[in-house]
């Protein structure tokens, strides 16, 4: 049996907005929609983003906020941002779950499941109340992995565990298949995006057999979300092979390192180590493991070297696009600058307009290097994404699956 993967997305570059409201690792709770200031200058950001050809964009539900007291919902902010989307001819990607969740749960929490499924179902018929004839996009719960980890096992947000990242792990995707069936029984065209770190964990050179296998034990952990959710593990979660959807893979400056000791392999020294892998041979692996279309649902880079960086993914993903590989898009996260979780005066830079906390209304500054970086990578990419057979739809063998 054949089936026909169609490409949702109207433009190829798109841009992410910091839309977290986790607790912090002080417990503190974060709404980086308020501290950005990005809901108070919605539509001046949308028209900033349009104006650089960017139509697609990742945002946030924030269920903290969406659902004030258990089984009632408030999407009125949502409203809001649907509207400017009209408005503006901007399309987006809705975070349900993006590390947030009500004051009285957990992942751990007997009732998780059940509260999350009731909300993803109370979003889409929001959503196609709101935006009807429109295709809903939605990444149920953002990087299941990373946050697993970081409030499993290093306790640096709700439930602030330690060790216990694959009970975390396990919670989150059962979670996560309910909400998409939740889903789909309001909207059955609905896409699934997932939004899982692509790494590359290696063993440092001299490293015992034991030491190889442990390095390449962490190294195959990046899939397990995804192996969940398609039933190839823990079947008994519900996970089919229809959920794999649209694969997006978060990429940053950092994701790529040696195991024990620790050590980030650099993506632009001047002799590259030995150990470090081109992107697009990672996303290529990942695109083969899966057989599905992928793209870059998270990228960025702190600092000076954020133009290097955009010319970088560029020239990667040009050479997948070349290679006939049904790739769909490179997000932007964030596009307007955010700051550190767990410091709030600490700005990363790391976005195409630098957000200066303090002054007034959260000035937006234009970073020119960053733009001029952009607007070159963009024709690079749109001159290999023209030629490439796959870039409107991809067909899958359901057969093998």
């Amino acid at each position: 049996m054949k089936t026909i993967i169609e490409n949702p997305f109207r433009s190829f570059w798109m841009a992410g907005f910091e839309c977290t409201d986790q607790l912090n690792t002080h417990g503190d709770r974060v709404d980086f929609l308020n501290v950005t200031s990005h809901l108070d200058l919605l539509e001046q950001d949308y028209e900033r983003i349009t104006k650089l050809n960017m139509k697609v964009v990742r945002e946030g539900v924030r269920w903290s906020r969406a659902e004030p007291r258990p089984y009632q919902y408030d999407f009125s902010a949502t409203g809001t941002i649907i509207e400017a989307g009209r408005k503006y001819g901007v399309q987006q990607i809705w975070d349900l779950c993006h590390f947030g969740f009500p004051d009285d749960l957990t992942p751990l929490h007997p009732h998780f499941t059940q509260r999350f499924e009731a909300f993803c179902r109370a979003f889409a018929i929001f959503y196609k109340s709101a935006n009807p004839g429109s295709v809903m996009i939605v990444t149920p719960v953002n990087e299941v992995g990373f946050i697993s980890w970081l409030g499993g096992d290093v306790a640096a947000t709700s439930p602030f565990c330690l060790n216990n990242g694959w009970h975390l792990k396990y919670a989150y995707m059962k979670a996560y298949i309910a909400g998409i069936k939740a889903l789909k029984s309001v909207d059955p065209d609905v896409r699934i995006m997932t939004t899982e770190p692509l790494v590359n964990v290696m063993a440092d050179n001299g490293a015992t057999a034991s030491e190889g296998n442990d390095a390449a034990f962490h190294h195959e952990l990046q899939f397990q979300v995804l192996d969940m959710l398609c039933g190839r593990i823990c079947p008994e979660l519900g996970g089919r092979e229809e959920y794999l959807d649209l694969l997006g893979f978060n990429y940053y400056y950092d994701n790529q390192w040696i195991l024990n000791p620790h050590q980030i392999l650099g993506w632009n020294d001047p002799v590259p180590h030995a150990k470090h892998q081109p992107l697009s041979e990672l996303l290529y692996r990942a695109y083969q493991r899966y057989n599905r279309p992928i793209l870059l649902s998270e990228t960025s880079h702190p600092g000076e070297d954020r133009p290097l960086w955009i010319q970088h993914i560029g020239k990667e993903v040009v050479r997948l696009l070349n290679g006939g590989v049904p790739f769909w898009g490179i997000c932007l996260y964030p596009i307007i600058d955010r700051p550190d979780w767990d410091d709030l005066g600490n700005w990363h830079h790391s976005g195409i307009w630098d957000c200066f906390g303090g002054l007034p209304g959260q000035m937006r500054v234009l970073h020119q290097p960053s733009v001029s970086a952009l607007h070159d990578a963009q024709r690079m990419t749109g001159q290999a994404d023209t030629q490439n057979a796959v870039r409107k739809s991809y067909q899958i063998n359901t057969n093998h699956e």
